[in-house]
């Protein structure tokens, strides 16, 4: 199998803090992986130092092979748009999304793409198949949804583009577990041919038996063993 992601060395931070800690990570072509560990720890930040958003970074990321990573100081963002184009899609953490606009217009700022652009009818469709609920609400504001609502939109705008990797912070964050739980269903009936998919969650109980592995994060390492955390 293919590496979709590839990480060697990576340290983070920002400004004087350092995060990461020398992170060596895989993903390969169909997987679907777990990280898990409690806030704090370095999930997020690793999310963003793939997407070349810490403040400061250095150490190898392969996005499909190609080198996205390296030494970088200044200007967090700047590459992070080439990252998507590259094949990345993210849902951050929380609901992240932007109150005046509608279900549609916000799942169209997913089409980032050209193509995905011209196919936008198409892919909210798909979207909408994964997520009913958000059928009958596609006029509506999305900050006037429910919070379960709102990270269907978050995460459906990740989806509205063909990506290679999938990076999903925390969906079930702030969620009522029967919600969190159609969410990460959700999720999981995506089809992964050609593609990875990361999904860093505190509730391994959400994950186990869904993912093929999961990998443990404690104070900005990986940590292979899950049992050691304290999150079981």
């Amino acid at each position: 199998m293919l590496d979709v992601l590839a990480i060697n060395g990576l340290t983070a931070g920002y400004g004087p803090l350092r995060v990461l800690h020398e992170i060596d990570f895989r993903v390969e072509e169909g997987e679907r992986v777990g990280l898990v560990g409690l806030n704090g720890h370095g999930k997020t930040t690793l999310f963003r130092a793939i997407a070349h958003m810490t403040g400061w970074q250095s150490g190898s990321i392969k996005l499909n092979g190609t080198e996205i990573g390296g030494m970088r100081s200044t200007g967090p963002g700047r590459r992070t748009s080439a990252i998507v184009r590259l094949g990345m899609a993210m849902t951050p953490q929380g609901d992240a999304i932007f109150p005046g606009l509608t279900v549609r217009q916000h799942l169209d700022c997913g089409a980032f793409s050209k193509q995905a652009w011209r196919e936008r009818k198409m892919r909210r469709e798909m979207v909408m198949d994964i997520f009913p609920p958000l059928r009958v609400l596609e006029g509506a504001l999305v900050g006037k949804l429910s919070g379960g609502e709102r990270r269907m939109v978050s995460v459906g705008r990740a989806l509205m583009v063909d990506a290679s990797l999938y990076l999903i912070d925390e969906p079930s964050l702030g969620l009522a577990p029967k919600i969190s739980a159609s969410v990460i269903a959700a999720l999981f009936s995506l089809p992964t041919d050609g593609r990875a998919m990361v999904i860093a969650e505190q509730n391994v109980a959400l994950l186990s038996g869904h993912v093929d592995r999961m990998i443990g994060m404690h104070a900005g390492r990986i940590r292979g063993d899950v049992g050691h955390l304290g999150l079981e």
